[in-house]
């Protein structure tokens, strides 16, 4: 029996146990571990003996917790068929094995679940929202109404004071002077706190309580304890070494983050794919940037979104830089040589947008292989990144701070020298990269920031749902 020769196998027994009853605190069931029935034994055999029965039951919970907290509990690709980065393999056996041949259970079974700050900044977000929980009475709903400015006056803002009071308790976070009163001004005091609560939620952060806001504010401590379990989920099944130097995207947030050390050298707000062209959860590594980039028009955005333009407009593609080429052997086409509302069915171009301000892509895009065709690049069109949901793309990443991207990905190279001047050349360069960096595009409706602190983003893809009605939580 594998912890008899242990001088305190009873100790040992209790540690494994204890650390099987701590499963609820990774957002895992308790009772997926048998833990219910490993306490009715514990309490049947008596302190200093273990039995058989006792023993086997364990380890095999053991077994199964070990995997579960380090590869994840659920089959990635089927809890979230749009998550394509490769799950972890792990063999809990030899791992358990290793760590008593060599005395050293405990501590590794502490080295299971990811050791990252994030994973454990949302375990005490857990632990803190299942409090509130705990001793929440009722949680009334604030009614949608029309959009709250400061200064105004409006019934809903005694329970908007108030909402914000407990989750700011709920994070062990200062009040900032907000005072319990039933006053119906949206006062200075309490727009400060709004804007904090809407920073920290994946909201523009403007101090106007609109539709976003209230869904945000309404979302019950059950909610959140859910979407924490979700993405702490995701966490286990992402690699443990991401790179010294890597670009983590978050769909679900609208963020990219670059990281070096371990710190958040880089962080900016980003658009990602509408709702029917959902950018997907992959890893690979960043290889180059092209400064000028043409932009090749992929055939459903060529069909749907700019051929109905041309027909509105004739002159459309000439005001865009537009050209228009031959299907079938790629030569030039003058785009006022096509009856363009006569096209019904099918569509025999190619469209290729030239450099320029007006390009779709901006002045620099960042290319890495995938399969679904995606890259980040730059925008011409700046004004939706103050957008609380930005999801205007047709799958690709763009991004607000292009060329601090730049400077990250070269590393101080001399490749990146001159850049403005390169761009104002007018010629399209491409730049292949120093060095490789990983890049991992993820889904987090949950994250912590360089500050250390929690957000939260509302789930747009459905993807929590989702993993959730899977794993049956």
């Amino acid at each position: 029996i594998w912890w008899q020769s242990n001088p305190s196998p009873g100790n040992t027994f209790d540690s494994v146990l204890s650390f099987i009853a701590s499963a609820e605190q990774h957002g895992l069931d308790n009772q997926d571990y048998e833990l219910g029935r490993l306490l009715q034994l514990q309490k049947r055999d008596g302190v200093d003996s273990v039995s058989l029965e006792s023993e086997l039951t364990v380890v095999q919970s053991l077994l199964m917790l070990a995997k579960d907290l380090r590869s994840g509990r659920l089959h990635a690709s089927k809890a979230d068929p749009d998550w394509h980065i490769q799950q972890q393999r792990f063999d809990p056996v030899d791992y358990l094995n290793e760590a008593i041949r060599t005395n050293q259970l405990i501590p590794s079974l502490a080295e299971l679940p990811p050791r990252t700050l994030h994973y454990q900044l949302l375990k005490n977000a857990l632990a803190r929202y299942r409090d509130f929980e705990a001793q929440q009475q009722t949680w009334l709903q604030i009614p949608e109404s029309t959009t709250i400015h400061p200064q105004a006056l409006h019934k809903s803002i005694p329970l908007v004071r108030k909402r914000i009071m407990q989750l700011n308790n709920t994070h062990n976070g200062p009040n900032n002077g907000i005072v319990k009163t039933e006053n119906e001004r949206y006062d200075s005091v309490l727009v400060g706190a709004v804007k904090q609560f809407q920073e920290r939620h994946g909201l523009n952060p403007d101090g106007i309580i609109g539709r976003q806001t209230i869904i945000a504010l309404n979302k019950t401590p059950k909610q959140r304890i859910q979407q924490l379990r979700a993405n702490m989920e995701r966490l286990r099944w992402m690699p443990r070494n991401m790179g010294e130097r890597h670009v983590m995207v978050n769909i679900a947030g609208f963020y990219l983050s670059a990281i070096e050390g371990g710190e958040h050298v880089l962080e900016m707000r980003i658009i990602v794919g509408r709702d029917y062209r959902s950018t997907p959860s992959f890893d690979s590594q960043l290889a180059q940037m092209v400064l000028n980039p043409y932009w090749s028009v992929p055939y459903s955005i060529a069909v749907k979104d700019l051929l109905p333009k041309q027909q509105h407009n004739s002159a459309y593609f000439a005001s865009q830089g537009i050209k228009v080429f031959s299907k079938h052997d790629h030569s030039p086409i003058n785009p006022d040589s096509i009856n363009w509302n006569s096209i019904k069915g099918g569509f025999p171009y190619v469209l290729r947008q030239n450099p320029g301000k007006k390009n779709a892509l901006g002045y620099i895009k960042f290319l890495f292989s995938n399969p679904f065709s995606i890259y980040l690049h730059d925008t011409p069109t700046k004004q939706l990144f103050q957008k609380d949901v930005r999801t205007f793309s047709s799958g690709c990443i763009r991004l607000e701070k292009p060329w601090e991207l730049a400077r990250f990905v070269l590393d101080g190279n001399n490749s990146g020298n001159n850049l403005t001047e390169k761009i104002n050349s007018g010629e399209t360069i491409t730049i292949n990269l120093p060095k490789r960096v990983p890049i991992y595009l993820t889904y987090l409706t949950a994250w912590v920031d360089d500050q250390d602190h929690v957000h939260f983003a509302e789930d747009v893809y459905g993807r929590d749902k989702r993993l959730l009605e899977y794993a049956r939580w």
